[in-house]
């Protein structure tokens, strides 16, 4: 229920009250909105801004910059890096971590984050999102690459913004998920969708199916059952959603339920996933896991895993709990060699080793 009193302000006062250790933590929260209004507007202003198009540079993962990946990630830098709470970022759109200069004050906190997820997007005006993850060291030294790799179960907050008809921030501090609407009047976020919770079963399931033909057979046991619905083992209909933006993905999931997955696949041995662990996937599986879900990498949880670089990028499975857990149930038959493909459509009629 909305709570029209109960700004993100308010909730982060009443977050300090608890923990009083918690207040430059929530500094740097209120600096994160605010990248994320600045980030907002100039959304909002599209082609009259003149922020659409490409900016013709690759960024390190070799992908071509938007203008506004390039103008998002440095609202993020600048906006963030005075308050004194911070040691260091990683950025999608930076190589290397980026180092609080030595002349500012330095805090203990690490900040990762994805600009404009989704910004493939952005010309076509569909909703895309930003994504970040906070973590926290010991002191206030300044910050190595070492620093940053840990495991998800590590991180003090995560959250995402996502920018549609309206500007939402969902996000937790390791006691549930919640969401918050910029009411653009007053300029504030306001605590629409109080403590989240993901339905544990589902009938939608997102994922590009055209990449298909390079999946693990967990993945095309998973998809065909899907697709057989009501007639086949899992005796009800699903629905395919593909949004081609992560963050459009998960908020969809986070509010009414469902599965998202960008699994490991063959096409390039060198990438074991698509998405970023680091600043992508670990914060999406933190808030997932705060409002009742699960994410995994389809053989462990995601939140255990051990990086091993800042750009890592990593098999993604989340959602609901029971479907989730289903996909692993999947892989650990297939990897054990007691699974039953032949179950599947795609092995069904006219199978080699069926005698239909």
């Amino acid at each position: 229920m909305r709570n029209s009193n109960m700004t993100l302000s308010k909730y982060l006062i009443n977050e300090i009250s608890v923990d009083p250790e918690l207040t430059d933590l929530s500094s740097l929260l209120i600096d994160v909105a605010t990248a994320v209004i600045t980030i907002s507007a100039m959304l909002a202003k599209g082609a009259l801004g003149g922020y659409l198009g490409s900016a013709e540079v690759e960024n390190v993962q070799g992908e071509v910059q938007k203008k506004l990946d390039v103008i998002s990630n440095d609202a993020f830098i600048e906006q963030c890096q005075w308050g004194g709470q911070l040691a260091g970022m990683v950025s999608e759109e930076l190589e290397l971590a980026y180092q609080i200069p030595a002349e500012q004050e330095r805090g203990r906190y690490l900040l990762l984050f994805d600009p404009l997820d989704g910004s493939s997007n952005i010309d076509f005006n569909v909703s895309v999102g930003t994504i970040f993850s906070i973590l926290a060291k010991e002191d206030n030294s300044a910050a190595t690459t070492q620093d940053f790799l840990r495991q998800g179960i590590n991180q003090v907050a995560a959250g995402y913004a996502i920018y549609g008809p309206s500007t939402m921030l969902v996000l937790t501090l390791g006691r549930g998920t919640h969401g918050f609407t910029l009411d653009r009047d007053s300029g504030n976020f306001i605590l629409t969708h109080p403590s989240i919770t993901i339905p544990e079963e589902t009938s939608e399931y997102s994922i590009n199916t055209s990449n298909s033909r390079f999946w693990e057979p967990p993945i095309a046991r998973y998809i065909a059952e899907c697709k057989e619905g009501s007639t086949g083992v899992r005796n009800h209909d699903f629905n395919m959603r593909w949004i081609a933006s992560m963050v459009a993905e998960v908020h969809r999931i986070i509010l009414r339920g469902g599965i998202f997955m960008y699994p490991r696949d063959t096409r390039d041995p060198s990438k074991p996933g698509r998405l970023r662990l680091m600043y992508e996937a670990n914060p999406m599986a933190m808030l997932v896991e705060q409002a009742g879900g699960w994410a995994s990498t389809g053989r462990g949880r995601m939140l255990e895993v051990e990086p091993t670089s800042i750009h890592q990028r990593i098999p993604v499975i989340l959602g609901s709990k029971r479907e989730v857990e289903r996909v692993e149930r999947y892989h650990e038959e297939y990897d054990a060699g007691t699974d039953t493909p032949y179950d599947s459509p795609l092995f069904g009629e006219r199978s080699l080793y069926l005698d239909k």
